[in-house]
């Protein structure tokens, strides 16, 4: 898709312009940014602001607000990257797996994908210890996982970047 699209069409017939990419901009860089502050940033009246955030957000291009957290401030100081594959896809144990990664506080992201593992998760743990716990207590109990690879995240290159709308 071109950089340079004059709209975006989505789905449900919203159409994106301009002012609406440096709305969902601003906004996703600081979500606490006033009303009036974002309605003088994109050159509209508070109210015609207030309308139009309403309605990426009933459109569902706005998912959620909320604050990014330091994980090392949490006292979460591992961060890995879990590559899970799955003994078969048998749906009921698919089911099992899935619901019990949606629970699991040590899972940030869980992803399925394509290629070699079936499923990449992001996992903070507060140590090696914990997350040793988290392997043996957890992941390998589940009957759908057969083996998993870690790679422990030496440091955070980039993160949090908004979507270019």
């Amino acid at each position: 898709m071109a950089d340079n699209l004059e709209n975006l069409s989505m789905n449900d017939g919203l159409t994106l312009d301009d002012r609406d990419r440096r709305i969902l901009t601003l906004l996703q860089r600081d979500a606490r940014m006033s009303n009036a502050d974002l309605a003088d940033a994109v050159g509209m009246s508070a109210s015609a602001l207030w309308r139009r955030v309403r309605t990426l957000e009933e459109a569902g291009v706005i998912e959620r607000y909320g604050a990014v957290v330091n994980a090392k401030a949490m006292g979460l100081g591992f961060h890995a990257i879990v590559h899970v594959q799955l003994t078969r896809h048998d749906r009921d144990k698919l089911a099992d797996f899935i619901r019990a990664v949606e629970t699991s506080r040590l899972v940030q992201e869980c992803y399925a994908t394509t290629g070699q593992s079936d499923y990449h998760l992001r996992v903070l743990a507060p140590d090696l210890d914990a997350y040793n716990r988290f392997l043996e207590e957890f992941l390998f109990r589940l009957p759908a996982v057969a083996s998993a690879q870690t790679n422990v995240v030496l440091r955070t290159i980039k993160r949090d970047e908004p979507v270019a709308p």
